[in-house]
């Protein structure tokens, strides 16, 4: 598969990182699929703000398409908020870096079934995040017990973009094992860190949480129009696609970056 450029963010790393942050939000993330293709560079380059290059793995860039589901999302502090912890998201994304340093993740969009959660976010976090309506259901048993497929869909309503929707068909279909430093599934999936921009200024934020539980996954049908209401052009064919039954998750504090 080649290597991977620059060097991935290890788990050991990020503890090791800067003690002195601190977690405003936990989270639960469960039944991710993660949705990814090969795209051309300069594509995405030209779409990035000064500060961040592409990262790429091979010479190769990626836009990825993750839907999963939220539980127990609360601020540290406080328990969890009936109607405003638990809700479907779905995000359109690529991978950056900062001068070769701390590889994380550049969202062009972040799909949201809750109405006061995507206004906090955009308000709090600086990120595009819109109101949808979404759905996730789950055929048979959970892929950890036996054979099944999960159902992944949504309609964007604020702010409106024409036929901003998905909806796709997946099943696991391996056996749960973490991505290994090195392979490709380990540059796409393991990502601690994330960028925003608000008013030219440069933000990033951190996350925690052991590593995915992965699984590869099959995708029996997708009919989707999130990556093109992105503004990127992605292949016909279909994605590579992993599934990962969850992680919890420490949310750190955002922090506005110096421009060199």
């Amino acid at each position: 598969m080649g290597k991977q450029e620059p060097a991935p963010l290890f788990p050991i790393e990020i503890i090791a990182m800067r003690t002195c942050e601190r977690v405003v939000m936990r989270q639960r993330w469960r039944d991710l699929l993660f949705l990814h293709w090969p795209v051309d560079p300069e594509m995405l380059r030209r779409r990035l703000p000064p500060g961040l290059d592409l990262d790429l793995f091979g010479g190769a860039a990626y836009i990825g398409l993750v839907p999963f589901t939220m539980e127990g999302v609360r601020p540290r502090w406080l328990p969890p908020v009936k109607g405003l912890s638990a809700f479907h998201e779905t995000n359109v994304r690529t991978y950056v870096h900062r001068d070769g340093r701390e590889p994380g993740v550049w969202f062009f969009s972040l799909d949201a079934a809750n109405r006061l959660a995507v206004r906090i976010a955009r308000r709090l976090f600086h990120l595009p995040y819109y109101d949808a309506r979404m759905f996730l259901e789950r055929e048979g048993f959970p892929p950890s017990v036996g054979s099944s497929a999960v159902l992944y869909g949504g309609v964007r309503r604020w702010p409106g973009f024409a036929d901003a929707s998905y909806q796709i068909r997946a099943e696991a279909v391996g056996p749960v094992e973490p991505a290994r430093a090195g392979t490709l599934e380990h540059f796409l999936v393991e990502r601690y860190l994330l960028y925003a921009e608000h008013r030219g200024r440069l933000f990033q934020g951190r996350v925690r949480h052991a590593p995915y539980p992965l699984q590869p996954a099959r995708v029996h049908a997708i009919d989707e129009r999130l990556v093109a209401a992105a503004g990127v052009r992605r292949p016909s064919t279909g994605p590579m696609a992993h599934y990962a039954a969850g992680v919890d998750v420490d949310v750190l504090a955002l922090r506005r970056l110096r421009r060199d």
